[in-house]
């Protein structure tokens, strides 16, 4: 399993995206997102998807230079047409589009349609929190293909559909919540086939509804659970409102078009906090909140308790220091794209 810098495994994704078509600010903006979900840790939305997203521009499921167009705004809300674009190229954009507004009235709400697969979620509100701001997103797939069940269901109706909030703070790291309300995104099940290891109980279920610990079960026919476990209502609750906001509201639809392509509509929310106290005030709080809870006694097994988002800040810090690991699976699917595109002398580089 070859290791990798964070500056190599930029360079080599900037190159094959522009290799593809990208412009490159796209091929910067997309590499940016994948290589920075490999630092916090979320492999499975790192350059895990490079070759998925390659083959979407193949298929013609993703338009590398398409740059979004504004379907209607007012002074808090803004919709938009991705027109097909790399989802990170667009809900960057739509995500500073709605900074600049809750700066100006204090709150700003947008939706978008018909973009790709936008990665890891918290890479969008984390560009409000760095402005001082409070910021929410939420995704959904569109009539894409289905791999979550209603809970007491067998069958995907749903999509992992994401959330997540974060919080301005005086800590290094970020405070947020970034989840899927499946028990688990469809890529971390990905990376453990690559792997070859086993999942853990409560994942999924295969194609019979019987729970499994073997990702092969999912990929023949099984489905994942919504989160909760015994709990797992919630999780489908909640999965429900996520799939009603950024899928319905932007007029998505639902359920499974046998032929439709990944359509990632979102919602997002930004609120500057100084519309109610001092940003000053609010940041020292949120830290000091954070503080309290992780002076809470650690539990048998556990050795201290964790602030929401600092596992990640802590697994960024070190993968900048050691490299990150790339599972030969997934290197081997790289490098078959680098090769096309006659950037093996980049791989012989980075590995």
């Amino acid at each position: 399993m070859p290791t990798l810098t964070a500056d190599d495994l930029y360079a080599l994704a900037v190159a094959v995206y522009e290799a593809a078509g990208a412009p490159p600010e796209h091929a910067h903006t997309v590499a940016r997102h994948q290589v920075g979900a490999n630092l916090a840790g979320h492999d499975s939305h790192g350059v895990h998807l490079l070759p998925t997203y390659i083959e979407r521009i193949d298929r013609g499921h993703i338009v590398p230079a398409a740059r979004p167009v504004v379907i209607s705004e007012r002074p808090t809300t803004l919709f938009v047409n991705g027109q097909w674009g790399f989802g990170p190229v667009i809900s960057e954009w739509t995500m500073h589009r709605l900074i600049a507004k809750a700066r100006e009235v204090g709150v700003a709400v947008g939706s978008v349609r018909e973009q790709s697969h936008v990665g890891r979620l918290a890479g969008y509100p984390l560009i409000a929190v760095r402005e001082g701001l409070i910021a929410m997103m939420m995704c959904d797939s569109g009539q894409s293909p289905k791999e979550v069940a209603p809970f007491g269901g067998r069958k995907g109706r749903l999509g992992t559909n994401p959330l997540c909030i974060a919080f301005p703070s005086d800590l290094p790291g970020a405070v947020f919540v970034d989840m899927a309300t499946s028990a688990v995104a469809r890529g971390k099940v990905l990376v453990a086939r690559a792997r070859k290891q086993a999942i853990p109980l409560g994942w999924a279920v295969d194609k019979d509804g019987r729970p499994t610990t073997n990702p092969e079960d999912y990929f023949g026919g099984g489905v994942l659970l919504p989160l909760g476990g015994p709990e797992g209502h919630k999780g489908y609750a909640l999965s429900v409102a996520v799939e009603t906001l950024a899928a319905i509201l932007p007029g998505l639809g639902f359920g499974v078009d046998p032929q439709g392509r990944h359509n990632d509509g979102s919602f997002m929310l930004v609120v500057d906090p100084s519309a109610f106290r001092p940003l000053e005030t609010f940041s020292a709080d949120v830290a000091a909140f954070a503080r309290y809870l992780k002076e809470t006694p650690p539990a048998e097994g556990f050795a201290e308790v964790l602030y929401p988002g600092e596992l990640e800040y802590r697994t960024e810090q070190r993968r900048r220091q050691e490299g990150i690991a790339i599972e030969d699976e997934t290197w081997r699917r790289i490098g078959q794209v680098a090769e096309r595109f006659g950037l093996a002398h980049m791989l012989r580089a980075a590995g």
